[in-house]
């Protein structure tokens, strides 16, 4: 089990790259997180929801990735409020006073359960878990689901993962070890220090200090890796700053206060010549070659958002100039003429209305009702946008609620009209993951780069899943330089 002295210290990675190291010593490692909150899902092939970042573990360990490896799904909704997806399907809202007053019991046999499935689908596999944030948070260890509790149910030995970069390494790791109790605290099998820069021959004296004061092994120092690997939250999009050489087009990205889903754009932040660049409501637009608005989790509560800050005028001003906007759920939805929410599922809408009839930004003629069932598919289909020839057959899945028809005349986005659709520069589709699809996503870059004169990128290009596991790879070669695992996979006593 990987367990981590914080958030963000790097836990789904170090899962990542343990499961690909294993799949290679040729093992079967089984990725599993008991509890997870995150709104970047995934929607698996039974059509059940689960984190993007066990769907990148599973694609590390070589595996499909399916629901019962992340059983419970906490997607955050404004208030202090959380959907709760139990083994893939949505089981209800929760604010955060109630939750373990309500939903310990049933999470704990969700957590179980999705533990049986998963053994029982891959028998002699290995549980390669992952801990939630940090393990003694001690207002909540009592009821602690996803961390110690799991550990000592399964007596799995543990990696205690720290952020050096962060600062206060030493006391990271002494304060969250000197916080367990000693039945927890034998469960560390070893540390390790994360995103170290420099000569790691530099921190050969604190390392002989924490083996000597901690009783406990420091098992590896992993480097600062210069690679881009997906974020394991909306926090680390924080990080991804600095202008790339090479970036001959600027894509803004709207940075929604109810994000979801933004591993959508990691493909085209692999791009070389392009330049993504986050903007919040009330930051200025500039002068973009496109906007993308990715998905939202509060479609209507993001909308007033882009409203109240000013960001819509200038999105519908940049539109009208010729602009490039593209739209993918959520911010599709927003694109339109008409959002309906009867049921207040996507965030509040004006007072005293009781439809919750609210106006998009105009720029797509859709009406969308939101409703209580949810879209969760993978889908195939042909696009027609921005080019039928030759034809091109792209992948991805629908998670959103509600539907949306075109009430004007417009252009379909794909053979399939229920996907998406096309005005003039404004576009925007359902399909999560359009990116991914290499030929689709350079003809779309090359009809920007045609505005701006520039030379034309070759499309034929593999599936983003390629270079992605490319990464993986260059993760596990990292981790298999500097880290030393044979603690870690000696038998449980």
């Amino acid at each position: 089990m990987v367990l981590g002295t914080s958030s963000g210290a790097g836990k789904s990675l170090m899962t990542a790259a343990l499961c690909r190291v294993l799949k290679r010593r040729g093992e079967t490692p089984l990725p599993f997180k008991g509890q997870n909150m995150s709104n970047n899902a995934w929607v698996d092939q039974e059509g059940g929801e689960m984190a993007y970042s066990q769907a990148l573990q599973a694609w590390a360990a070589g595996l499909e990735p399916v629901h019962a490896m992340n059983p419970v799904l906490l997607k955050p909704q404004g208030d202090s409020t959380s959907e709760v997806i139990h083994l893939g399907d949505s089981a209800g809202t929760c604010r955060a006073e109630h939750y373990y007053r309500d939903w310990f019991d049933s999470g704990w046999a969700a957590i179980r359960r999705g533990l049986d499935e998963l053994q029982a689908s891959h028998p002699g596999g290995r549980l390669v878990l992952e801990g939630a944030g940090s393990p003694v948070e001690v207002n909540l260890q009592s009821r602690d689901l996803t961390n110690l509790r799991l550990a000592k149910y399964l007596q799995a030995n543990c990696l205690l993962v720290a952020d050096i970069e962060r600062g206060g390494v030493f006391a990271q790791i002494v304060g969250t070890l000197q916080l367990m109790k000693p039945d927890e605290r034998r469960l560390i099998h070893g540390l390790l220090i994360n995103r170290f820069r420099g000569r790691r021959e530099l921190f050969d004296e604190g390392r002989r200090w924490l083996d000597t004061n901690t009783g406990i092994p420091v098992l590896g120092v992993m480097p600062w890796l210069d690679e881009l690997f997906p974020p394991e939250d909306s926090l680390d999009l924080l990080e991804r700053r600095g202008r790339k050489r090479s970036a001959e087009l600027e894509i803004a990205v709207l940075k929604l206060p109810s994000l979801s889903n933004f591993s959508d754009l990691d493909p085209l932040e692999a791009e070389p010549t392009v330049e993504l660049r986050w903007i919040a409501p009330g930051e200025p637009l500039g002068s973009p070659d496109a906007v993308v608005i990715p998905g939202s989790k509060q479609t209507l509560r993001d909308l007033a958002s882009l409203r109240s800050s000013g960001l819509e005028a200038h999105l519908i001003r940049y539109a009208q100039n010729g602009g490039e906007l593209f739209g993918i759920c959520g911010g599709m939805q927003m694109l339109g003429m008409e959002l309906h929410d009867p049921h207040g599922l996507e965030g509040d809408g004006p007072p005293g209305q009781s439809d919750a009839h609210v106006a998009g930004l105009g720029l797509l003629p859709l009406r969308t009702v939101f409703s209580g069932e949810k879209a969760l598919h993978q889908r195939q289909a042909l696009v027609l946008w921005p080019d039928q020839q030759p034809r091109l057959e792209v992948e991805g899945f629908e998670l959103h609620r509600g539907t949306s028809e075109a009430i004007e005349d417009c252009d379909a986005f794909s053979a399939d009209q229920d996907l998406g659709w096309v005005c003039e520069t404004t576009s925007g589709t359902y399909l999560h993951g359009i990116f991914e699809n290499g030929p689709w996503r350079r003809r779309w870059l090359n009809r920007l780069r045609h505005r701006r004169g520039l030379p034309e990128l070759c499309e034929q290009q593999p599936h983003h899943s390629r270079q992605r596991d490319a990464l993986l790879d260059r993760l596990a070669d990292a981790f298999e330089q500097h880290v030393n695992l044979e603690p870690l996979l000696e038998t449980s006593t």
